[in-house]
């Protein structure tokens, strides 16, 4: 067994125990020490293998608990990649690029113009005609094949594209009105169909009825580009120093048994951990269980968690997720917002309180670990309510159920849920990506509990951090942890119950998400540790706040196996 000895560069191990080193050793796959480097080169011995970092850091591979890899990479797999196009002429040569290896009369389906998934610092508006092309000049790509630029949630009202094959393959010709339920359908003054759409035209997180039916009819991803999406996904993470990520919301069995399928193949190059669903009701169409079907799924998922003993992937507890997002308009609030078409709302429960109370007692019971996907100011009280009653007759809290997202919370819903032994994954991002459509729709005091991790962290509350809608870039939101700027303004809500330091800042990815996930061999650079190591090109504790985001990562490692080299470390 080859030793690896990494020296030249500042080791900062995130080990309360020992914060600080000048060299690490790796052995077999974990963390054999840290200290001072004369020490480790004698430990490390004569043949070990010597990584010079160059007067980069060391530290622990990063924790994204909100990912969604397998998500977005099926979501992109095998599609023709727009997102940093600059003109009609360009998407028009990359869609016939991919026609020309395409069977005629198969979908060529492509990704949205800009920055993925908001879409705020760069979108359609972009381009240099400054709009998505139409269906005439699609057809100069190709005649042969039905084309769709998509729109990804949660950007609502969004916009998509078809050629004159895509229309006529989801039905659309110029004698349908020009608005259908909320979808308008654009046409010229003569009344042709221009192959552009508006409206809830998203992929996911919509349930127009109208829009609804175009989406049953488009071609679902094959299990080859699921597969090779979502390997490209775990390569985009890893070369952003992420190790593991926690696939915790809207995940299927399909979904698990594709990761199931990488790690049989040996092709996982992240660690994974993951939940089921127990309803999802992300994706159209989206048909409600019966309280008698849903009772009788919970078993079923059950039985399939559990299995902590593999170092790569690991299926734990139960995820229910009962609402969904502001941008959509299904936000629980108790005053009246506004949604994506200026209506006001209440918000949408999609999950009975009725489920919520069965899978909360069913878990209770059973010692499993929930996990609430929660957000919105109604849905953090209706659940709380419950799990107070429950955790009377079935104490469940030192299995520490973990709350995912609370993108809005009051203080004393924090306290409760500090009462009730839970921990918490969130995103900066939401604050980041969301924060001006909160001020819009809801109101600007809606500010005062979007995204507030200080607040959590003086409850006692173990945060953990995750990129979910984006930024992709963990740097960039360990910054927004920090200055809580929001995209496209300004504006930044960096009040004292949103800001953290930057050490709790990384720690939300690294030690603390590692706590949160209960998944002790990760997140420190401490003897007997994984050995997921990643090495940087700047300090994060000490570099300027504008400078942390643009941190690149010169090698990462996992399990002492390298997943990523920039060539730029010395061996």
């Amino acid at each position: 067994m080859t030793n690896t000895l990494i020296t030249g560069g500042r080791v900062l191990t995130l080990d309360p125990d020992r914060p600080e080193a000048e060299a690490v050793v790796l052995s077999g796959g974990r963390v054999l020490a840290v200290g001072e480097r004369r020490a480790m080169e004698d430990l490390a011995g004569a043949g070990a293998e010597r990584v010079d970092a160059g007067g980069g850091v060391v530290m622990p591979g990063l924790v994204d608990t909100h990912p969604h890899v397998m998500h977005f990479g099926i979501l992109s797999g095998g599609m023709v990649d727009l997102t940093d196009a600059v003109d009609h002429a360009d998407i028009v040569a990359r869609i016939r690029a991919k026609a020309a290896t395409t069977p005629a009369g198969e979908w060529i389906m492509c990704t949205p113009v800009g920055e993925p998934h908001y879409f705020i610092r760069r979108n359609e508006k972009d381009l240099l005609e400054r709009h998505l092309p139409d269906r005439w000049t699609l057809d100069a790509a190709t005649a042969e094949h039905p084309v769709m630029i998509q729109a990804w949630a949660p950007r609502m009202p969004n916009v998509v594209a078809f050629n004159s094959a895509g229309l006529r393959a989801v039905g659309l010709s110029a004698f349908i009105p020009d608005k259908v339920c909320d979808v308008e359908i654009e046409k010229t003054d003569a009344g042709d169909l221009t192959g552009i759409l508006r409206g809830p035209v998203t992929n996911y997180y919509t349930y127009d009825p109208f829009w609804g039916q175009i989406l049953t009819k488009l071609p679902p991803p094959s299990m080859e580009s699921a597969a090779a999406g979502t390997l490209a996904e775990m390569a985009r993470f890893t070369a952003q120093g992420v190790t593991t990520g926690y696939e915790g919301h809207a995940m299927e069995p399909e979904h698990v048994g594709l990761y199931q399928h990488l790690r049989a193949a040996g092709a996982l190059t992240m660690r994974i951990q993951a939940t089921l669903d127990v309803e999802s009701v992300i994706f159209y169409p989206f048909d409600p269980l019966s309280e008698a079907e849903f009772a009788a799924r919970l078993p079923r998922l059950a039985a399939q968690v559990g299995d902590l003993s593999d170092d790569l992937l690991r299926l734990d507890g139960l995820t229910m997720s009962p609402g969904g997002p502001c941008f959509s308009g299904y936000f629980a609030t108790y005053e009246p917002a506004l949604d994506p078409f200026g209506r006001p709302t209440r918000g949408t429960r999609f999950l009975s309180v009725e489920k919520e109370e069965a899978f909360v007692r069913y878990c209770a019971t059973e010692g499993i670990r929930a996990n609430m996907c929660l957000g919105a100011f109604r849905e953090h009280d209706d659940f709380l309510d419950i799990a107070e009653r429950v955790v009377q007759e079935h104490d469940f809290r030192d299995r520490h159920w973990i709350l995912q997202h609370a993108i809005t919370i009051t203080p004393a819903q924090a306290r409760r849920y500090k009462d009730l032994g839970f921990q918490v994954t969130t995103s900066a991002g939401f604050a980041w990506g969301k924060g001006a459509m909160y001020g819009e729709r809801i109101g600007e005091h809606a500010w005062r509990d979007l995204e507030p991790l200080q607040r959590l962290t003086d409850q006692g509350l173990e945060l953990a951090g995750g990129s979910d809608w984006g930024p992709k870039n963990p740097w960039e939101q360990i910054e927004l942890a920090q200055t809580h700027r929001f995209a496209g303004s300004d504006h930044r809500n960096d009040g004292p119950d949103q800001s953290l330091s930057r050490l709790d800042a990384l720690r939300m990815w690294t030690s603390g998400a590692a706590s949160v996930l209960g998944w002790d061999d990760i997140g420190t650079l401490a003897p007997g540790k994984h050995a997921d190591v990643i090495i940087v090109d700047r300090d994060p504790l000490a570099c300027d706040i504008d400078d942390l985001r643009g941190t690149r990562v010169l090698r990462t490692y996992l399990g002492g196996e390298i997943v990523h080299d920039t060539e730029e470390v010395t061996a």
